[in-house]
């Protein structure tokens, strides 16, 4: 087994834990990961929960064109935040907390969720916002390029979160972090007496 059949084999195990969670629900988000100049990523329509390996297509790095399959319309996103960051894999998902977090207004747009634990700051880092374009667009991600080096980590208003690792585990522990962290964020709002640290 090669080296890219391991990391794809790690992404659909990902995915499916991640549709599991219902942090990846019908056919919305995608995952990918870079090798030998290429990025691997799930395809256009397809479910985190029924991922196989024929359902990643490649993408050269340095041109961004398609070389095998049928990508995810977000290819311009993973691609900006594999030019922009130390990162070997980006997961991009519609999950509900961090979807519910992103339709606020927020003060500060280069950290926008509180962290109440040590571990969002350890796994995900610092949250900006990306202000809303429709999905796939060219303004969404000339919004995501405008932030993308104020953060390490982001919420698209009103769509989802992006983060992204060295390893695929790495972004997968990311993005559960970042959801359980605006689930304790959004929990909290209902609470008028919480006693802060």
């Amino acid at each position: 087994m090669s080296v890219t059949d391991d990391k794809i084999n790690e992404a659909i195990w990902i995915a499916k834990a991640l549709f599991d969670r219902k942090m990846g629900t019908g056919t919305s988000g995608n995952i990918s990961f870079v090798h030998d100049g290429r990025m691997y990523i799930s395809g256009t329509g397809t479910c985190f929960g029924k991922l196989t390996e024929n359902d990643f297509a490649e993408v050269s790095l340095s041109n961004g064109e398609s070389i095998a399959g049928r990508p995810s319309k977000e290819v311009p996103l993973h691609l900006t935040v594999y030019r922009s960051k130390d990162c070997r894999a980006v997961i991009h998902i519609h999950s509900t907390y961090a979807v519910l977090w992103s339709c606020l207004r927020h003060e500060n747009t280069t950290d926008c969720v509180p962290s109440y634990t040590p571990y969002l700051r350890m796994k995900a880092g610092s949250i900006g916002v990306v202000p809303y374009a429709p999905p796939g667009s060219a303004e969404l991600n000339s919004n995501l390029h405008s932030a993308v080096d104020k953060s390490d980590a982001w919420l698209l208003a009103n769509h989802g979160m992006i983060v992204h690792g060295k390893t695929l585990m790495d972004a997968f522990a990311a993005a559960e972090e970042l959801e359980e962290s605006c689930r304790i964020a959004w929990e909290l709002r209902k609470c008028n007496d919480c006693v802060m640290i």
